[in-house]
């Protein structure tokens, strides 16, 4: 075994010009993948964080109620039976529920609210808004209204509000001015503009109301209990998971973020598999040019390989050597190529700080090891077929005269 290795390396060294431009295209193929991988899954990451980073992984809301019928289940009697949509949904136990939801290990943040619509008023101006009411510490619980603030504060008192820019430029309002909210059981509010944010969600920043929750319990006449809970998770792709978990301990209605998200699902799909069609080209590359260079060093060394069966060299000794070369060449290139890929995405930003204009690709996604090991294992595979062909070289034909 050991001397096959010296053989081949030797073969290898010999014509150094060549081996040195064969590594050097595979290494160039190993970058293309790793940076395909950092960049695809750094857009994924990105597209994620941008869509799906200020919303909840997970709604626990009231369970449907299904309507009985009081007039049993005879086959000859038709019913209609109509759910009431006039009782707002709520949780009025919301404490009892909050250590069992908290009590999942994949559990980040749990945060009360109570929703409803109603209208902002400023003068003769009038919008409908979407009215969110939450406690002073957990404004920036699941929408980072901190971090999307451009004006004003997030200190949340009873009489204040934080609203989105949209809706300050169709109210033309700011921080400071006074407002009136009217929520859909009809109950007014003064409040003052605290805050103006923009999330850059057009449904949210031309929308959204953020109140103190002790407002929101007099504007939709609540004295207790929320209307849902909203729960962010260490692992956003574990939501389907938890909410099933969540549901079944409290017998409550649990919505996962990919029900409500699926064509951005398809779309990172699609877009995967986009990625991983490019990396396979690049590998099928790599294959390609490892076979050809092989081929030609045993039309080349016929007369070397012709002596070594000569002299007792058994067929398999002579497919084992091609093979040794194969992984040489193989192994070479996708280090340097890893190495290299390693450190020139290493000046790129994290794909949460990428500006309109970068590229968001994620150092940590580059699949290196992989992109080794996937290299390796076609530099073998590449390099059966001229291992076979060295294999069957007749010595006689090729030393004779």
């Amino acid at each position: 075994m050991l001397y096959a290795i010296k053989i081949a390396f030797r073969y290898l060294t010999a014509n150094r010009g060549q081996t040195v431009l064969l590594v050097l295209g595979v290494a160039v193929g190993v970058y293309v993948f790793v940076f395909m991988s950092a960049l695809i899954g750094g857009l994924a990451v990105l597209l994620l964080d941008r869509t799906v980073g200020n919303i909840a992984h997970v709604v626990v809301e009231p369970a449907d109620r299904e309507p009985v019928s009081l007039f049993g289940s005879e086959p000859t009697t038709l019913v209609a039976v109509l759910k009431s949509t006039q009782q707002r949904p709520t949780l009025q136990s919301a404490a009892a529920f909050l250590p069992i939801i908290r009590a999942n290990p994949h559990v980040t943040t749990v945060a009360g609210e109570i929703r409803g619509s109603g209208f902002l008023t400023k003068g003769e101006a009038l919008a409908p808004v979407a009215i969110t009411g939450v406690e002073s510490g957990e404004v920036s619980a699941i929408a980072n209204i901190a971090g999307s603030l451009v004006a004003g504060s997030t200190d949340l008192t009873i009489s204040t509000a934080l609203i989105g820019s949209g809706l300050a430029d169709t109210l033309g309002v700011g921080v400071g001015q006074t407002v009136t909210v009217r929520s859909d059981q009809n109950i007014e509010q003064t409040l003052t503009v605290g805050g103006i944010f923009s999330l850059g969600v057009a449904g949210l920043d031309d929308a959204a109301v953020y109140v103190n929750i002790r407002a929101a319990r007099v504007l939709f006449d609540l004295p207790e209990g929320v209307s849902r809970f909203e729960v962010k998770l260490d692992d956003l792709k574990l939501a389907p998971a938890v909410a099933l978990d969540i549901a079944a301990a409290t017998g409550l209605k649990a919505t996962a973020w990919t029900a409500k998200n699926q064509q951005l699902l398809d779309g990172l799909t699609a877009q995967a598999s986009s990625g991983n069609l490019i990396k396979g080209f690049a590998l099928v590359t790599i294959i390609i040019g490892i076979a050809s260079a092989l081929l030609l060093s045993t039309y080349r060394r016929q007369s070397e390989i012709g002596i070594m069966r000569a002299m007792g060299a058994t067929r398999r000794f002579v497919v084992f050597v091609f093979v040794i070369q194969g992984a040489l060449i193989g192994l070479s290139g996708g280090l340097i190529g890893a190495g290299l890929g390693y450190f020139s995405l290493l000046p790129f930003p994290p794909p949460a700080a990428t500006s309109a204009a970068g590229l968001p690709v994620d150092v940590r996604q580059g699949a290196y090891l992989a992109a080794i090991l996937l290299t390796l294992l076609g530099a073998v595979l590449a390099s059966i077929w001229p291992a076979y062909s060295a294999s069957r070289v007749d010595p006689v034909k090729v030393i004779g005269p």
